[in-house]
């Protein structure tokens, strides 16, 4: 791996685990010795994650961890449901029904228990995901997922664990990938609407509420 693949996957890790918080410094000097790389791949690496919208250069010597809020949010899933529900029917139409009927049944047999569930919760996710891209054999389609899914990744850390949404997730990516199975692609996307729709209400709900105007107006005095 290039030294700036390298620089970038690391950053990238740090920002969608909160490791390094929105607002965070990225100093060209520090960030190049704690990654073990010269300056210039470094700021290859910083210059991608500028294109992602992970980082923004608040002046020439200063560059920041991005922030997430509702407003961004809610902009985040307007173009994922167009992605997505648009994937949704390509899949239906091109994808391996075979392929996707297995994939039901491994949601059928999905369980959230611990954190060994969880982790297969997301594997199975991961899976979808992959034969959703190779059905849409797509490449400007699943590059702006790829985009999408990379501050998914933020944002599903800002939501509370919520089993009761995690199974009712299960149950609608099922449904979603019976729809693709079976070739129905008006009853993909529609699955696909729905659930973009409960994930975005479960995750507006778990965000902290904004400080008070009035106490953040003391807290500067």
């Amino acid at each position: 791996m290039r030294a700036s693949d390298r620089a970038y996957e690391t950053l990238l890790g740090e920002i969608q685990s909160g490791e390094l918080a929105p607002g965070a410094v990225l100093g060209e000097v520090e960030q190049a010795a704690r990654l073990g790389v010269s300056r210039t791949p470094l700021r290859e690496a910083i210059g991608r994650l500028a294109a992602d919208g992970l980082v923004a250069q608040q002046s020439p010597r200063v560059t920041v961890v991005t922030d997430i809020d509702a407003d961004d949010i809610r902009e985040l899933f307007e173009v994922r449901r167009a992605l997505e529900e648009t994937a949704a029917r390509l899949a239906a139409h091109r994808g391996d029904h075979e392929t996707f009927a297995a994939l039901a049944t491994a949601f059928g047999h999905t369980h959230i228990e611990g954190a060994e569930g969880l982790d297969d919760y997301y594997a199975v996710i991961a899976r979808f995901d992959e034969r959703i891209d190779a059905a849409v054999n797509n490449d400007y389609l699943t590059a702006a997922l790829r985009m999408i899914r990379t501050h998914l990744v933020r944002v599903r850390r800002l939501a509370r664990d919520n089993p009761a949404r995690l199974v009712q997730s299960i149950a609608e990516h099922r449904l979603i990938a019976s729809a693709i199975a079976s070739g129905d692609a008006d009853l993909a996307a529609h699955a696909t609407h729905v659930h973009l729709h409960n994930a975005l209400t479960n995750i507006l709900a778990a965000l902290p509420e904004p400080a008070p105007v009035g106490a953040a107006k003391t807290l500067q005095k």
